[in-house]
């Protein structure tokens, strides 16, 4: 296990009022929940996702922190955002990673493996991941 325990939880959902299929236009929303688990606070810095849809289209965003902000968690904290993206097929995946400093300077990345967006309503509705 880490030094830095961070827990992320990640709900992908469609979007079907701001989808449109017949221009291969499929926009999707994820919120995700960043809790420390650890003893430390640390600040996430930035952002790096890689973004598949099944038309064989890959983006990669990469940017300084989520949604506008780096929030500091201290130890026990959540921080949670909603933010979104556009696929040219009705699935596809999303994976990445977060950087992050502690406020004693260590520096330490965390993986978030992929998990699915699609279409399809009956996809399930939260994927759990713990590091």
């Amino acid at each position: 296990m880490s030094s830095h325990p961070i827990n992320i939880q990640v709900e992908p959902r469609y979007l079907p009022e701001q989808s449109s299929p017949e221009d291969r236009v499929y926009t999707f929303a994820y919120t995700i929940t960043v809790t420390n688990t650890g003893h430390v606070a640390a600040q996430l810095i930035a952002r790096h996702w890689v973004i598949n849809d099944a038309s064989g289209q890959t983006q990669e965003v990469k940017g300084l922190g989520v949604i506008g902000q780096q929030p500091l968690l201290a130890p026990g904290q959540s921080f949670r955002y909603t933010s979104g993206c556009r696929l040219q097929a009705p699935s596809g995946t999303m994976h990445g990673s977060y950087f992050f400093v502690t406020e004693r300077g260590e520096r330490f990345d965390v993986a978030i493996p992929m998990f699915v967006l699609e279409a399809d309503a009956g996809a399930p509705p939260v994927s759990r991941v713990l590091h």
